[in-house]
């Protein structure tokens, strides 16, 4: 199958994109407005760009009506700050959840039930419980594409936050000890293996055409991009519903 990019439009590229570049880290990226109002969101087009200093970029789309710029965005632009939390396994929904958009007056920590954690040199509070949060501050917002609502935040870290027991000699961080949540296309996966190469040619025969292991009771077919919850911005339906 060869496909045209220039003959697609926004959401099937967006789903040729999502489904080809896995699994993705998850920002869980806190922000808060001029007023106070806190936010939260999953941003899974999330990537390192820089070592010194330490950068990390986000690239963020519109809501889901393809035109309103996301309150990520929004209190980014105007604060200039913003904080990327890990999330594990046991705040997967609140993850998930956190992507319902929301009234830009709703404080999305409240309504999730997550507790605020003072950050050191950014206004915009850590997710209590994150093992790791970094703080940061724009460096940067490039415009993408000739719609002006797809942009790509650069922020500079100037603050790591590493729970204590991850933190090991000489900088390296304890990855095996943490249940890291990533994205596939429209769904979830647990980091919850490692290897290094090269591997037994008999495991790899052994694994060979064998699907993921799904951890809920779906079929093994199942994808949220065919349910009525799912679109294009990655806005997920009200939490409970």
């Amino acid at each position: 199958m060869i496909i045209d990019a220039e003959e697609l439009d926004a959401a099937h590229a967006y789903k040729l994109l999502i489904g080809s570049i896995i699994p993705r880290a998850v920002a869980w990226v806190s922000t808060i407005s001029p007023e106070g109002v806190a936010n939260l969101a999953p941003i899974s087009f999330f990537t390192a760009v820089g070592r010194r200093p330490p950068m990390v970029s986000l690239s963020l789309q519109p809501r889901s009506d393809g035109v309103t710029l996301k309150d990520t965005l929004v209190n980014i632009r105007q604060t200039g700050e913003f904080v990327t939390n890990l999330a594990t396994l046991p705040q997967a929904h609140a993850l998930h959840s956190s992507a319902f958009e929301f009234d830009s007056g709703v404080d999305e920590f409240e309504a999730l039930g997550l507790v605020k954690e003072p950050s050191e040199v950014v206004r915009v509070p850590r997710v209590k419980g994150a093992p790791i949060s970094l703080e940061c501050v724009v460096n940067r917002i490039i415009p993408v594409g000739d719609d002006g609502v797809d942009h790509v935040v650069w922020g500079e870290v100037m603050r790591f936050h590493i729970r204590d027991d991850l933190y090991l000699e000489r900088g390296r961080i304890d990855t095996a000890a943490l249940p890291a949540v990533g994205r596939l296309a429209a769904e979830y996966t647990l980091v919850d293996n490692v290897f290094t190469t090269p591997l037994d040619e008999e495991l790899l025969e052994a694994r060979h055409g064998r699907r993921m292991q799904r951890l809920d009771s779906r079929s093994t077919d199942f994808s949220p991009i065919d349910s009525q919850d799912w679109s294009p911005s990655g806005a997920t339906s009200l939490p409970g519903q």
